[in-house]
């Protein structure tokens, strides 16, 4: 995400008396946290129009935080400013990201100091997956699967493509595979939504016997914003995609301008390509 996109909201100094920390007379008597927040939006059309429903109103966001933050005590600072950063993102939907700093001058230090803090940026992620299905209820299986995403909190799924047929891939004999691809935005990092979609699929009784073997559900995360990594867990963008026309279809209808992180081209230029040069899977 290129924050320097996005126009800024800032709060500086918002003061919040809580009771967070690893000693008992910290939860017990509570110290003066400080907050300063970096709201990242657009606020073009606020500027323009000069009506509220267009903008953020950062009062009733100083009224989250101070809610959340005076509220439930938490050990650490760390957790304070996780749970204070997302909350805002889900509440505010033109809130793209946040810098969120908690600061806590009256930690318990025995030198001196000024003060301690966190400070983290989160954001909302574009992501593609690709899903497909080729045992029992395949579109029953892939319509639950859309649904649960749709449940997740930290998930916003953007746009499903048209379900399409497909001849197996990867040499296995074995039925026609009902394919199809999705785009969505999430608070989730790589990892925490591979696990969000091997619950799913664990959900819809998912076995991993044979690579490229049969399944009720498959669901890969194709690109994850502009992350490419090479993890044992998790290859992003997906090594094989760009030869895959089954994926590439329905990805060119929900997302032609996401951009390949390492190609550097809109999905919509390499599905093009690929249908001139007959690269099918």
């Amino acid at each position: 995400m290129n924050l320097e996109q996005y126009d800024q909201i800032i709060i500086e100094d918002l003061e919040i008396y809580g009771y967070h920390g690893v000693f008992p007379e910290e939860n017990e008597k509570g110290q003066p946290f400080f907050v300063n927040a970096i709201l990242f939006t657009d606020t073009r059309r606020a500027g323009t129009t000069d009506e509220l429903e267009h903008s953020t109103h950062y009062g009733i966001v100083c009224n989250v935080l101070h809610d959340l933050i005076g509220g439930e005590p938490h050990k650490l600072i760390e957790t304070v400013a996780e749970e204070a950063a997302r909350e805002v993102l889900l509440q505010f939907p033109l809130v793209r990201a946040i810098t969120l700093e908690v600061r806590k001058p009256e930690a318990p230090i025995e030198h001196p100091f000024r003060s301690v803090s966190v400070k983290i940026t989160r954001g909302w992620k574009t992501c593609s997956v690709a899903f497909g299905s080729n045992m029992g209820d395949s579109k029953g299986f892939v319509d639950q699967a859309i649904v649960a995403l749709r449940e997740i909190p930290d998930i916003r799924v953007l746009r499903v493509s048209d379900y399409i047929k497909s001849k197996p891939y990867g040499g296995v004999e074995q039925e026609d595979f009902l394919n199809g691809a999705l785009l969505l935005e999430t608070l989730l990092t790589p990892q925490e939504l591979l696990e969000q979609l091997h619950r799913i699929e664990q959900h819809a009784h998912r076995e991993r016997t044979v690579r490229w073997g049969p399944r009720t559900l498959d669901l890969d995360i194709l690109i994850y914003d502009d992350v490419v990594m090479d993890t044992e867990e998790l290859i992003l963008p997906h090594r094989d995609m760009l030869n895959r026309d089954f994926v590439m279809k329905p990805l060119a209808q929900v997302a032609p301008g996401q951009i390949h992180p390492v190609e550097r081209k809109t999905i919509r230029q390499l599905w093009e390509a690929m249908k001139i040069t007959h690269v099918y899977s």
